[in-house]
């Protein structure tokens, strides 16, 4: 099966949505190529998302059609060593608004909104932090938030609270840790699925059976390995070491969306970035768990026009 499988689950019945442009490369200046698909309306107000931890630029397929109806431009990229992303090594988070820069350079935009969901989260803060005069708003969905910080991992999955501190540690591990995931969804693509549904909460299990749901993030985890593994380990270390910026320093508002049951990022992390973050909104979802953001997308883009 291809992993370009169709948006049309996706598709408001009294909107036409034209096929997003998924395959997009654009060079940066160090020679590295950023991957990159559009989804929504080309000519709509430009919205950079950031994908979740390992995924890549297809996630954003979920926001294909509320984007489309709303009028906005949504831009998905490939984080270095995902997709269609070149490696970069050694890159840490705080180098990703100068990528981000280059991308809406090149694209032609001046001033855009960011969104990132899971592990794409410290990255949509990062660019807050980074690019205040460009950043207009920030969405922050189910985002991971500093690990260091004591008690921010309560209600976490153990395995992601351990897999992230040792992973920060060791890189090896970390390799060890990506390496697995992408046999899983090469080798056993149903069954890394079935696992991923059992490691999350009941609400975010049924959301996980539905066929259409399943296609998506089968595509999105598959094609995070489309090269090779590096890019979602060095994500472990990062994603597990201090970010290299304050949360106190970031001037846009941020909008911070947090399901009450999630069990890979739990609500203390939004608490905690809430807390931080000087112009910061919290919104909890009761009975709500991680992939909250696959039901939400047309609050999420609704939110943002207004």
């Amino acid at each position: 099966m291809s992993i370009y499988a169709p948006v049309a689950p996706y598709i408001f019945s009294d909107v036409e949505v034209n096929d997003p442009a998924e395959n997009e490369t654009l060079a940066l200046a160090d020679g590295r190529r950023l991957g990159y698909a559009q989804y929504g309306t080309p000519d709509g107000q430009p919205l950079f998302y950031f994908h979740g931890h390992p995924g890549s630029r297809l996630e954003a397929r979920f926001a294909h059609a509320a984007a489309a109806q709303a009028g906005f431009r949504v831009m998905a990229l490939d984080r270095p060593g995902y997709g269609l992303s070149d490696f970069k090594p050694g890159r840490a988070l705080r180098d990703w608004p100068d990528d981000v820069a280059e991308a809406a350079d090149s694209l032609g935009i001046a001033k855009f909104s960011v969104a990132g969901a899971s592990g794409g989260g410290p990255y949509a803060l990062a660019c807050a932090w980074g690019l205040p005069a460009r950043v207009e708003r920030v969405a922050v969905i189910s985002g991971v938030g500093p690990y260091q910080v004591p008690g921010v991992t309560k209600g976490m999955r153990w395995q992601n609270r351990i897999g992230f501190r040792l992973g920060s540690r060791w890189p090896a591990l970390a390799g060890a840790l990506a390496r697995s995931v992408q046999r899983g969804i090469t080798q056993r693509p149903e069954q890394t699925i079935d696992a991923l549904a059992r490691a999350m909460s009941s609400s975010d299990a049924e959301i996980v059976r539905r066929p259409e749901v399943r296609e998506i993030l089968k595509a999105d985890i598959a094609e995070a390995f489309r090269r090779d593994s590096r890019g979602a380990a060095w994500d472990i270390v990062l994603l597990g070491r201090p970010w290299g910026f304050s949360l106190r320093e970031i001037e846009p508002e941020v909008h911070l969306w947090q399901g009450e049951v999630d069990t890979l990022v739990p609500p203390a992390m939004a608490r905690y970035q809430a807390s931080q973050i000087p112009r910061s909104h919290l919104k909890f979802f009761p009975g709500e768990g991680h992939l909250l953001i696959i039901d939400r997308m047309p609050d999420l883009i609704e939110a943002f026009g207004q």
